[in-house]
């Protein structure tokens, strides 16, 4: 007899997933693809960190860290949040994570109750909502635009967020690049205090912005604020973030990350440490980041375009060509070799008149695909 699939299981794919696992297939029957599919920097880990990895495999046995992550790396984040902000954050509301992918799972199971309702923007980041609907927790999307910078500001919020158990904001945010500036963050923060709201700070590109400075949560009462070494800090296969908690939420993600993860990866969190003494590489990937964005700016056949305040990518309005976003993606694909993401994966309203394109690839390939669309679209 067939054996039953828990509802819980049946969620959304997480399309850019799978578009990057069919541009993959035709990049291995040989077809020249250009992969602005996925929001992955293209240099890997910066190299001070890798040779410190290097040194330890066959050195140190890297058995299970403790699962609220090694205490200097907690330390180092604590210091990088007096540098960087100028907020004091002890290194024991700091938790490594599997990820900002486990964080968020920690923190929505620590926080929320089946059948709460969470707000979330559309467009935004499509693991929220279907994380939160595996959990049995109501994503209530927050339809966000021009006129909000593609933000849950406060606006949005008293206009739309009553009856709301948590709220989730990214700035810079995925996929539009948008961010709210300090006053309008801890303004949605404090409302969300002040209602009894959950408000989780989705900081993930922080360190990755053009001309504005990215504003943390870290400070505000009752605040989960999540980050992860995937964006800035170029290691998206080591699988590490953190997460700063309310002291009310310390122990019980603890003992969830005890029996659920056990701990972070032992050798990434080496690996990590090493990468705050990486400034100079880093930030050269932000300024080649930069160079991208305005060659896409400028050159893309796509005018109508969210953003892109932060992170790297552009989130372009194709109403004029297209009601079918993940089709017409697939063959744009097909026809140019050039990958990008629908709209559908971070809007079911009203994505099906988007898609997304990173630009934190080689700037060469930004060049390359400008021109393949424009010959095609001609």
């Amino acid at each position: 007899m067939a054996l039953k699939i828990a509802g819980r299981g049946i969620v959304p794919p997480f399309i850019v997933m799978d578009v990057m696992r069919e541009a993959n297939r035709r990049q291995k029957e040989g077809v020249d693809v250009l992969h602005l599919e996925v929001g992955q920097p293209s240099t890997g880990a910066p190299a001070g960190a890798v040779e410190v990895a290097r040194k330890l495999l066959g050195q140190d046995p890297l058995g299970y860290a403790l699962a609220m992550g090694n205490d200097a790396l907690r330390e180092r984040l604590a210091l990088h949040y007096r540098e960087s902000y100028g907020v004091s954050v002890p290194a024991e509301r700091i938790i490594i994570t599997t990820g900002s992918s486990g964080a968020f799972l920690l923190a929505f199971l620590t926080a929320f109750e089946a059948g709460d309702r969470v707000g979330v923007a559309a467009p935004s980041y499509p693991a929220y909502r279907n994380i939160l609907a595996a959990l049995g927790v109501e994503p209530v999307l927050l339809p966000v635009g021009p006129a909000s910078h593609f933000q849950t500001d406060l606006a949005v919020l008293k206009q739309k967020g009553e009856g709301l158990d948590g709220l989730i904001l990214a700035s810079p945010s995925n996929p539009t690049g948008s961010m709210l500036g300090g006053n309008a963050l801890h303004a949605v923060a404090d409302w969300c205090f002040a209602n009894g709201v959950r408000f989780i700070s989705d900081e993930i590109y922080h360190g990755v912005t053009y001309g504005m400075r990215a504003a943390t949560a870290a400070d505000r009462p009752g605040a989960i604020v999540i980050n992860s070494f995937s964006k800035y800090y170029a290691m998206t296969g080591w699988r590490l973030g953190w997460m700063v908690l309310p002291d009310d939420m310390l122990r019980a993600v603890e003992c969830l990350t005890q029996n659920l993860f056990i701990a972070a990866p032992s050798l990434s969190q080496h690996v990590a440490l090493a990468a705050f003494d990486c400034k100079d590489e880093l930030d050269a990937n932000v300024a080649r980041y930069a160079a991208n964005r305005d060659i896409l700016l400028h050159e893309l056949p796509f005018k109508k375009l969210a953003p892109a305040d932060g992170a790297f990518y552009l989130y372009a309005d194709i109403s004029a060509l297209t009601d079918d976003s993940q089709a017409f993606c697939s063959r744009m694909l097909a026809e140019t070799g050039v990958a990008a993401t629908p709209g559908i994966d971070f809007d079911p309203i009203d994505g099906r008149h988007f898609m997304r394109f990173s630009f934190a690839g080689a700037t060469a390939d930004m060049r390359e695909a400008a021109k393949r669309l424009k010959n095609w679209l001609k």
